[in-house]
C-alpha cells in the first residue's frame, strides 16, 4: 500500500456515516450551535492527540493488530484478549451496522420523499450493502482498495459540495444560528455529545491494523495519520458550519437525515444529488471498516486467541476470507437494532475505554523498555492528557445512559469466561479438541493457513 492508498483508507474509514448522523446527537446534548462547534473541534484535536500517540506505537511495534498487539506486549494475553473481544464483538461490527444503516436510509430517502423509509426496507438494503462488500473483500484485496479509493473521492466531493454551498450562504450573511444561547451545562450531557462527535472521527486508528501491508511504514504511517486527521477535522468543521448557515437548531434536531434536509431547502429539484453522494460516502465507510477489521480477527487468531479458522487465507485469492465472513456475520446481528444513537453509545463506551488502555501502553513502554527503537517519540504530556480525557468520556456517560453503557460493560465482562474456557484452559478433553478441529477442517476445505 502506497501513501495515497494509506490516506484513502484512513479518510475512507473515518468519513462514513458520522458527519451525516452525529450533528443531531452533538446538538441535542450541547443545546446550541456555538457549543456544538466547540465540541466538533475538540473531538478533532482529541483524535489527533490519539493518532500522535499511535504513531509512536505503530512505528515501534510493527505488527498487524495495532492496539491489540501493543496491549499484548505490555499487559499480557488476558488484557489483550479483552481488548480483542471488545473490538470484535462490539466496536467494529456495531460501527459497520451504523454506517450500513445510514447508507440504506440515504439511498431510500429520495424514493420516500414525504416520510421516512420503512424500517424493513432500510435493514434489507443495509444487509445487501454488507453482503456485497464482503464478497468484494473475499474476492480480491486490490478490488477492495480500488473501491476504497473511488468512494473516498466520492465522499470528499459530497462534502465539498456542502461546504461550498455553506460558504456562499455565509457570504449572503446567513449567520443568525451561530450563537451560544441555551448551551447545555450538564456535564453528563456534554460527555454524551462527545460520544456522538467522536463517533464521526472513529477510524483514525484503523491504519495501524494493516501496518504489515504498508510500504515504508516508518515514513508513511505518521504522515498518513497526520494528513488524514487534519483533513478530516477541517472538512467536518466546515461541514457543520455549512449545515447551520441554513438549518436552525430545531430543524437539525427534527431531521433524520440532516444533509437531505439541507439539500431540500437549497437545491430544489437537484436535492437528490446530496443523498447520492452521502450514499457513496457511507458505502466506502462500510468497505473501510470491513477491510481493516478483518485483519484484527486475523491477528487475534494468529496469537491463538480466536478460532484457528480465522487466521486462514483463501488458497487461490490469498484473501483472509474466514475473517471477513466473521466480521460480516457479526455486523448483521447488530442490524437487528435500528436505533442508531443507542448503537453509538455502545460503540463510544467500548471504543474509548479500549483505546485509552492502548494509549496507556505508551508510558508503560517508556518505563519498562526505554531502549526500544522509536522512530517517533512523543512528549509524555500528550498520552497523559489523552488518558484524562478518556476517563471523562467513559465514566460520566455511565450516569447519563446506564442501560446502554451497562450493556457494553456486560459484553466486555463476558470476555473473561470466554478467555479462561477457550484460550487459557490448555488441557481440554480430547473430544472438545476433536470437535474444534473437525469444524475447522469442514469450513476450510479450500483454504490454507497463513505461511503454510
Amino acid at each position: 500500500m502506497t501513501l495515497v492508498n494509506v490516506i484513502t483508507v484512513i479518510v475512507g474509514s473515518i468519513i462514513g456515516s458520522g458527519i451525516f448522523v452525529s450533528p443531531r446527537g452533538v446538538l441535542a446534548n450541547t443545546g446550541s450551535v456555538g457549543a456544538s462547534l466547540v465540541v466538533w473541534v475538540v473531538c478533532g484535536i482529541f483524535s489527533m492527540i490519539g493518532a500522535y500517540c499511535y504513531a509512536e506505537l505503530g512505528c515501534m511495534i510493527t505488527k498487524t493488530g495495532a492496539d491489540y498487539a501493543y496491549i499484548m506486549e505490555a499487559f499480557g494475553p488476558f488484557v489483550a484478549f479483552l481488548r480483542l473481544w471488545v473490538e470484535c464483538m462490539i466496536v467494529r461490527p456495531c460501527s459497520q451496522a451504523i454506517v450500513a444503516l445510514t447508507f440504506s436510509f440515504y439511498v431510500l430517502r429520495p424514493i420516500f420523499p414525504d416520510c421516512d423509509p420503512p424500517d424493513p426496507a432500510v435493514r434489507a438494503l443495509a444487509f445487501v450493502c454488507i453482503a456485497l462488500l464482503t464478497f468484494v473483500n473475499c474476492w480480491d484485496v486490490k478490488w477492495s482498495t480500488r473501491v476504497q479509493d473511488f468512494f473516498t473521492y466520492g465522499k470528499l466531493i459530497a462534502l465539498a459540495t456542502i461546504i461550498i454551498t455553506g460558504v456562499v450562504q455565509l457570504c449572503y450573511g446567513h449567520t443568525e444560528h451561530f450563537n451560544f444561547e441555551n448551551s447545555e451545562t450538564d456535564v453528563t450531557k456534554i460527555a454524551l455529545s462527545f460520544y456522538s462527535g467522536l463517533f464521526a472521527y472513529n477510524g483514525w486508528n484503523y491504519l495501524n491494523f494493516v501496518i504489515e501491508e504498508l510500504k515504508d511504514p516508518h515514513r508513511n504511517l505518521p504522515l498518513a495519520i497526520f494528513i488524514s486527521c487534519i483533513l478530516v477535522m477541517v472538512v467536518y468543521t466546515l461541514s457543520i458550519v455549512a449545515f447551520h448557515t441554513t438549518l436552525s437548531v430545531q430543524e437539525v434536531l427534527g431531521a433524520e437525515a440532516v444533509a437531505v434536509t439541507f439539500a431540500e431547502k437549497l437545491y430544489g429539484s437537484m436535492a437528490w444529488i446530496v443523498p447520492v453522494f452521502v450514499a457513496l460516502s457511507t458505502f466506502g465507510g462500510v468497505n473501510g471498516i470491513l477491510f481493516t477489521s478483518s485483519r484484527l480477527f486475523y491477528a487475534g487468531a494468529e496469537q491463538g486467541q480466536m478460532p484457528r479458522l480465522l487466521c486462514m487465507i483463501q488458497i487461490n485469492r490469498l484473501t483472509p476470507s474466514p475473517a471477513v465472513l466473521a466480521m460480516c456475520l457479526l455486523s448483521l446481528v447488530y442490524l437487528c437494532s435500528s436505533d442508531i444513537f443507542a448503537l453509538i453509545t455502545y460503540v463510544g463506551f467500548a471504543t474509548w475505554l479500549a483505546i485509552g488502555l492502548a494509549v496507556a501502553t505508551l508510558p508503560y513502554f517508556r518505563w519498562k523498555q526505554p531502549n526500544l527503537k522509536r522512530p517517533i517519540k512523543v512528549n509524555l504530556i500528550w498520552p497523559i492528557i489523552y488518558l484524562i480525557a478518556t476517563v471523562f468520556i467513559t465514566i460520566v456517560p455511565m450516569i447519563a445512559e446506564p442501560v446502554q453503557t451497562g450493556f457494553g460493560a456486560l459484553i466486555i465482562a463476558t470476555g473473561a469466561p470466554v478467555y479462561f474456557i477457550f484460550v487459557y484452559w490448555k488441557n481440554k478433553p480430547k473430544w472438545i479438541l476433536d470437535m474444534f478441529e473437525c469444524s475447522t477442517v469442514f469450513f476450510t476445505k479450500d483454504a490454507v493457513r497463513s505461511g503454510v
